[in-house]
């Protein structure tokens, strides 16, 4: 079948859509996208890997172990940008066991970061990322394997010009790395499709006579998949999926200022596609990530919000904080600003959040040194009720 099935491939990635990620900033159609992938957006880096790249590969993978590990955690002697920040030895386990052929699970709280290293893994691995199902209540086992053109199944019949693949299906088909994100999210007969396909690395399309009916995974085939540790039990996996998945816990960032860092990055490479010409205040980001850290963790009075204060969150506020400064305003986000942009993400719809949030401006604020703490303090009025 796999010589049969018809699947469009996706090539080598070229350019950038992201300024500095590989000198090739600026190209019309790429710089229009609001977020290329993985492979658009540091297809330098993984060119330059790929020509330099003499260590064995595991079959069907474009870069070696440990070209994909440099990929990831960056390497500065050799000019590639750190892209993941986490624990080294995790990234080592989830390319480890995927050139194993066993599907690999990444589990920890919203915005940690498990999407964006799937990401990362499924381009250095297979040069592409696009191949991913977004799991949810409506997925579907045609949208994960294949599903029919049936203008044409119903004029020609069941024939490989009327299938249409889905991502597992051309992942097989093509041996490349297949994402499933939130997969907890997915009913439980839904998931379990997932069953043959990592066991016997086959789908069957009955529809189809004869070896047409049978598609064989090709070499560099497996699957990422996701789940946040807040849906456990929406969706609970059955033990016989869990078996075919090694489970690897992406875990909030430890360290203030590695934290710092990253949303400064991050924040000023949105600002910079909003079109917003002023960097992100450092000082303003000190009381923005600190504010974010506490109330994640309970550690004042014991106010933990129970909305996921992650750093993805504390990225999104940065952006919203220099885009409303600066188009409202003609300058760089402050304090007030982050006051104004906060209960949309922190509080979102529960009110005791709201009210935690509040205590915190009013109360602890006030009692951290520096200007931007007091200023804080001073625009809590502009915390929306």
């Amino acid at each position: 079948m796999t010589a049969t099935v018809e699947v469009e491939e996706t090539g080598e990635a070229g350019g950038t859509g992201r300024a500095g990620a590989t000198g090739e900033a600026g190209r019309t159609g790429e710089a229009l996208l609001q977020r290329p992938p993985a492979e658009v957006r540091h297809a330098g880096e993984l060119a330059a890997l790929r020509a330099a790249d003499d260590d064995p590969r595991p079959p069907g993978w474009q870069l070696s172990l440990r070209a994909a590990r440099r990929f990831i955690v960056g390497d500065e002697e050799a000019g590639i940008s750190r892209k993941f920040v986490g624990n080294v030895s995790l990234v080592e386990r989830a390319l480890v066991t995927l050139a194993t052929n066993r599907g690999l699970m990444l589990v920890g709280e919203p915005g940690t970061a498990k999407s964006l290293l799937s990401e990362l893994i499924a381009a250095a691995v297979s040069g592409s990322s696009a191949l991913t199902v977004q799991g949810g209540a409506a997925t579907t086992e045609d949208q994960i394997k294949y599903s029919w053109n049936y203008a044409l199944l119903v004029s020609e019949g069941p024939s490989a010009r009327s299938l249409v693949p889905a991502p597992m299906l051309r992942g097989m088909a093509e041996g490349r790395i297949v994402r499933f994100e939130e997969i907890t999210r997915c009913p439980l007969e839904v998931q379990d499709c997932l069953l043959s396909l990592l066991s016997d690395r086959v789908i069957t399309i009955p529809e189809l006579d004869g070896p047409g009916g049978l598609v064989f995974a090709r070499q560099g085939f497996n699957v990422i998949a996701t789940a946040n540790t807040r849906d456990r039990g929406v969706n609970e996996m059955s033990a016989a999926l869990k078996r075919r998945f090694n489970f690897e816990t992406v875990l909030p960032i430890a360290d203030f200022a590695t934290e710092l860092r990253l949303v400064e990055d991050e924040a000023a490479a949105l600002l910079r596609q909003s079109g917003v010409e002023p960097p992100p205040r450092r000082d303003v980001l000190e009381v923005l990530v600190g504010t974010f850290r506490e109330l994640r963790g309970g550690t004042v009075r014991g106010e933990r919000m129970s909305t996921v204060m992650s750093t993805a969150e504390a990225v999104s506020v940065a952006h919203a904080v220099g885009v409303r400064a600066w188009f409202l305003r003609g300058e760089p986000g402050g304090a007030a600003d982050v006051v104004a942009c906060l209960a949309g993400t922190a509080a979102k719809d529960s009110p005791e959040d709201l009210a935690r949030l509040r205590r915190f401006l009013e109360q602890e604020a006030p009692r951290r040194p520096g200007p931007q703490w007091q200023a804080l303090h001073e625009a809590r009025h502009l915390l929306a009720d």
